[in-house]
């Protein structure tokens, strides 16, 4: 009998900041968000994201978490729990195998006290591309 691969992967949040946290924090979430995708286009959503492939995530508060693989970010915004998003935690992921899919759930804990502050339930997984000239 095949035994299955677990693996506890814990994304610290906040890893990828272009901007000063103080700028950052004045701008609403969906123009944060706006602002990490300028200059790319949405591609059709897929299911699962390879973690293998991932260098790193960024918590939009309350509203997204983005992926970055690279060349591609994937925008994920939760079918449940965005309110649980919050940049200042840590992201833990129990995984089955190396992708992160659309029916994944993320335990969002407290970096310091390590409380648990709520779950998130994934949905698709957007990529956005840089646009070539």
């Amino acid at each position: 009998m095949a035994r299955k691969l677990l693996s506890l992967v814990a994304i610290t949040a906040g890893v990828v900041v272009a901007l000063p946290a103080q700028a950052d924090q004045r701008r609403s979430p969906e123009q944060q968000l706006e602002r990490a995708l300028e200059g790319r286009v949405a591609g059709e959503p897929v299911n699962c994201v390879n973690l293998r492939t991932v260098r790193n995530s960024r918590i939009i508060d309350r509203t997204a978490i983005l992926f970055d693989a690279g060349g591609t970010i994937y925008v994920n915004r939760p079918r449940s729990g965005a309110e649980s998003l919050d940049r200042d935690d840590t992201q833990v992921v129990r995984s089955f195998s190396n992708q992160l899919c659309s029916i994944d759930t993320i335990r969002m804990v407290d970096p310091v006290s390590g409380t648990f502050r709520g779950s998130v339930f994934l949905g698709e997984f957007v990529p956005y591309r840089r646009v070539r000239n």
